[in-house]
């Protein structure tokens, strides 16, 4: 029988697929995560004192500044991690092997992050036709940090996929034949991170559904090539638009050179743009699965 490009995808996870290695492994992905988050809290405790902390704590909790923005990515540097170590510790196999095949990877990311900034930037031509955004970081200062910010998001975005498109999805598929488990539950977990009614309010279920959603679209996507590429090329474009270029107020706001005129939690705009969002993820979704197929025709 012919071998899917998910299927060496997979291939790898086969090795110690048991499903108490899987269980272990998101531990250790949680640990490492929590670790990285909580340790720039730490440092300053001990250079700083317990006000400094505070601060930083508050940041994290809150990022609304360069620093606290460029803290909370980079520390996503702890989830990657995580996922390396539990697949090398607990099922003897290569941290490359959440990848695929490395070629396709670049090939694949650069794809999906221009098919998504081409939709999306319809998307916001469109929007500018009804609101105005509100100026944010002075441009110069924003162009300065853009380098910089770019890979803070790249290494979160990377982080998100290793560890729910490559690290659960693989392993899941290689325990479990039924896209319902491999592919759902990863999408599910997923949106569930997303969780965070402080910000998003009576909004909060819209989110977590989006971010379902997208973890839908990004593990087909994955499935379908049979590498991360496209997965994490779409999760950077769409990162990068929502953090770096224009983010919604009252969320990741520090690095943003605009913010919108409305927050997370406005149940009356917010809600129904969320609402369009959600449309220009399935656009662009749908032209990737065609465009990637047509590519490995």
């Amino acid at each position: 029988m012919r071998k899917t490009p998910f299927d060496r995808f997979i291939f790898s996870a086969r090795v110690a697929p048991q499903v108490w290695r899987l269980v272990l492994g998101v531990v250790l992905i949680a640990a490492c995560a929590m670790l990285f988050t909580l340790a720039p809290l730490g440092f300053a405790w001990l250079l700083r004192g317990g006000e400094t902390a505070l601060a930083v704590a508050r940041g994290l909790q809150q990022p609304d500044t360069p620093r606290a923005t460029l803290t909370l990515l980079f520390s996503f540097v702890g989830m990657a991690l995580g996922a390396v170590l539990a697949v090398r510790l607990l099922h003897r196999r290569r941290a490359a092997s959440l990848f695929g095949p490395r070629g396709q990877v670049r090939r694949d990311f650069a794809v999906a992050a221009a098919v998504v900034l081409a939709v999306y930037g319809v998307g916001y031509l469109l929007w500018r036709t009804q609101f105005t955004p509100d100026p944010n970081l002075d441009p110069w200062r924003w162009a300065k940090l853009l380098p910089l910010a770019l890979l803070g998001v790249a290494i979160q975005t990377m982080a998100e996929e290793m560890a729910f498109r490559g690290y659960l999805m693989q392993q899941l598929a290689a325990r479990f034949r039924s896209p319902v488990v491999w592919l759902i539950l990863p999408a599910l977990a997923f949106g569930a991170v997303h969780f965070d009614p402080g910000t998003a309010g009576g909004n909060v279920w819209i989110v977590v559904a989006a971010a379902a959603l997208f973890g839908l679209a990004a593990g087909d996507l994955t499935a379908r090539t049979g590498s991360l590429g496209a997965a994490w090329g779409f999760h950077f474009a769409n990162n990068a638009v929502a953090i770096l270029f224009i983010s919604t107020k009252g969320t990741i706001t520090g690095l943003s050179l605009m913010q919108t005129p409305y927050g997370a939690d406005n149940t009356d705009v917010a809600r129904l743009l969320m609402f369009g969002d959600l449309a220009l993820l399935l656009i662009a979704w749908a032209l990737l699965r065609r465009l990637l197929r047509r590519n490995r025709a």
